[in-house]
């Protein structure tokens, strides 16, 4: 919340209307407001009788250092003291702009800026989406659930684990059904886990049948009270190719344990390029090709992602036709490095631990250096519909088909996105790369998120857009807009383009004159 918004006191929208209160339309709650008391979104506030939108108009300067606040608040009246660092740069966000609802008003505000000697328009708005979620990567081999197992957040439902991927657990949150579907309860357990993730604050989650994790993007994940360091560095099949060469000679026998794929070796196409000796190991799973065994353990919190704490428990029998004997030295380790032990067999060929050779330690080693660090990933992912998309054009679906044909650029707080293939809108974006505390919320429940729409201004007038409401980024710093806004410069990340550049550049390659 803003400075300004801190003087207010939260206002019950359940109140009945009195005289001195005023409705705010920048939602369907439609609050009634008192002077000095904010709307159920704490984004709206009645200021004197007039509707203030209180967190500041987001204006990014990308030559500026990342973060670093440029120009300070500037409210309505107050002379904008200082251009930002650089002028050719500049990029109006829709972080604090205000909302397009009710459908027929056009954008807050529709911007005009010229970029290597071609005027661009950017359409700039906060969308409240009730069809968005979060997809969340977990970097970790850890089981956390079985796929499709709810998760709860302060005991309700909002989302569930879907598919895994590559050293990381995947869970699908929100969603329109757990947003207005079910209870109210539910509905705000949603939407608050939803702001707070999208807002990269960290939120407890627990999976039925599973583990408790706190997700927090940008950081590592904790699962059941403990911090996961790294993720794998491959399954152990692939982990055996990577580091063959280093065990030979060093060690008769290696296993990779893994919930994947448990590799051996000795049997790998890889020990056998290298002349590895048949060991007469056994493997209690099920065989897929020469090294590579699936199902050795069910998933869990031990080894390689299994539910094993004693890596012995997936060997059979060694055999001794097969070349087992009496001192054959093996080594095991899980595909992150954390795990690891050394075993050799006795006179009756049974493992027997013994302590860590320092032959060996350089290669388990090399295995913990070449895995990645263990992060929480948050994407936003949102469809835009209806009064968004009316706020850009008097025709939306123009809005649409010039999203689909790549002349259109959309941002989300300056950040780039991922449109998705197919009909409508649908956009997805890492919330780590846009500005902090962008997203809001109103009580329906649903999220309001940043999104800008970028474009040549002919294309935009062609497609039906609000010809009459073009701004220069100038006038929007010396006024704000309907809402009164305060504006603020600061810097934007490192790592995002300047959109009209980037919009420009897209369309040169896609050969547009």
């Amino acid at each position: 919340m803003s400075e300004l918004a801190e003087r207010f006191e939260t206002h019950d929208p359940g109140e009945k209307q009195v005289a001195e209160k005023i409705r705010c339309d920048a939602c369907p709650v439609m609050c009634y407001i008192a002077d000095g008391r904010t709307g159920a979104c704490d984004r709206y506030g009645n200021v004197g009788g007039r509707i203030v939108r209180l967190d500041p108009l987001t204006i990014l300067d990308h030559a500026a250092e990342t973060g670093g606040t440029v120009v300070p608040f500037v409210a309505e009246g107050e002379q904008w003291n200082g251009e930002l660092v650089n002028t050719g740069r500049r990029f109006v966000t829709a972080i604090g702009a205000g909302t397009t609802y009710p459908d027929y008003k056009p954008a807050p505000f529709i911007v005009s800026q010229q970029v290597e000697g071609v005027d661009l328009v950017t359409v700039v708005t906060e969308g409240i989406f009730s069809y968005c979620g979060v997809k969340v990567k977990i970097d970790t081999d850890r089981h956390l659930g079985p796929e499709t197992a709810t998760v709860r957040a302060g005991g309700e439902a909002i989302g569930h684990v879907t598919t895994g991927e590559y050293g990381s657990q995947m869970l699908s949150l929100g969603g329109v059904h757990h947003l207005t579907g079910g209870s109210k309860a539910e509905g705000r357990a949603t939407c608050d886990a939803l702001l707070n993730l999208c807002n990269r604050k960290p939120v407890e989650l627990t999976i039925d049948g599973g583990a408790s994790v706190i997700v927090e993007a940008g950081k590592p994940p904790v699962i059941d009270g403990k911090v996961e360091h790294r993720m794998r560095v491959g399954c152990g099949s692939a982990t055996i190719g990577m580091f063959a060469t280093q065990w030979r000679g060093l060690v008769d026998e290696v296993v990779v344990v893994d919930d994947h794929i448990t590799g051996v070796v000795s049997e790998h196409q890889a020990g056998k390029v290298l002349g590895w000796q048949d060991t007469g190991i056994k493997i209690i799973g099920r065989r897929s090709t020469p090294g590579r065994y699936f199902k050795v353990s069910e998933p869990g919190l031990g080894w390689g992602g299994t539910s094993i704490s004693d890596p012995l428990s997936i060997l059979g029998e060694w055999n001794a036709k097969k070349g087992a004997r009496p001192g054959l030295s093996m080594l095991m380790v899980s595909t992150t490095g954390e795990q690891f032990a050394y075993y050799e067999l006795d006179d009756e060929l049974k493992p027997v631990e013994k302590p860590f050779p320092n032959r060996l330690q350089k290669s388990v080693g090399l295995i913990e250096d070449n895995c990645e660090p263990a992060l929480c990933t948050v994407l936003f992912i949102g469809g835009a519909g209806g009064s968004l998309r009316a706020g850009v054009t008097e025709n939306p679906v123009n809005l649409t088909r010039s999203v689909q044909g790549l002349k259109t650029y959309v941002t989300v707080g300056g950040a780039p996105v991922y449109v998705w293939p197919g009909g409508g809108i649908t956009l997805m974006v890492d919330v780590i790369r846009v500005p902090e505390g962008a997203f809001g919320y109103v009580p329906t429940p649903a999220l309001v998120a940043p999104i800008e729409f970028t474009l040549r201004r002919d294309d935009y007038v062609r497609l039906g857009g609000y010809e009459a409401e073009i701004r220069s980024v100038e006038d929007i710093l010396a006024k704000g807009g309907e809402y009164l806004n305060p504006r603020r410069g600061t810097g934007a990340p490192a790592s995002n383009p300047w959109p009209p550049l980037a919009q420009l550049r897209r369309a040169a390659a896609n050969g547009a004159t």
